[in-house]
């Protein structure tokens, strides 16, 4: 499964489970952030652009580069990827995570947007590398990842689900929708 069309409702879930694992990770490949500025380029809107980070944070569990808690803490290192990158989404506001979370977001992303120097923690970074080393792989399942992509949907309205699907169509191209639309096809003569 992508996740390249995070809203922030999901943003702000994934955001509580491991933004405070990101110390070690290393910068992202180059050819993600070649993706997310095209996506930027296309006008998408920063969540999307952050799913492509989020989507190289699953690939690296599922090479075995580290593991992963839960679904959640691969997106949110994802998440922190992106908001160091400089991706503009900022952290999620107050009562939606823990005080700890949103501490570790605002840190990311004005580190991203340049108002911030990060300090550099060697020590902390290979601490953190050898924890994500031990968790277990299987976080970054299609199975693992499907059961939290409709949690996340069921905490949407069909409104907001429609609201997100309509505005996928205007940036999405022809192509993307003829694409899409195959797709959706699928799925529904599989069930």
């Amino acid at each position: 499964m992508r996740a390249g069309g995070l809203d922030s409702q999901c943003v702000a879930l994934a955001a509580s489970a491991g933004e405070r694992f990101n110390g070690s990770q290393t910068m992202p490949e180059k050819r993600t952030i070649k993706k997310a500025r095209k996506d930027k380029r296309q006008g998408k809107a920063p969540t999307t652009q952050a799913g492509e980070f989020v989507h190289e944070e699953i690939e690296k569990v599922r090479r075995g580069e580290h593991g992963a808690r839960s679904p959640q803490q691969a997106i949110a290192i994802g998440l922190s990827k992106a908001r160091r990158a400089g991706v503009d989404l900022p952290p999620p506001r107050k009562g939606r995570v823990k005080a700890s979370t949103r501490g570790s977001a605002k840190y990311a992303y004005e580190a991203g947007q340049g108002k911030r120097k990060p300090r550099r923690r060697p020590r902390v970074a290979r601490a953190v590398a050898k924890a994500l080393k031990r968790e277990p792989k299987r976080s970054a399942s299609r199975q693992a990842l499907s059961r939290q992509a409709h949690r996340a949907a069921s905490r949407r309205t069909a409104t907001e689900r429609s609201a997100a699907a309509r505005k996928a169509v205007r940036t999405k191209g022809v192509r993307g929708r003829k694409a899409a639309a195959r797709k959706a096809a699928r799925t529904r003569a599989r069930r």
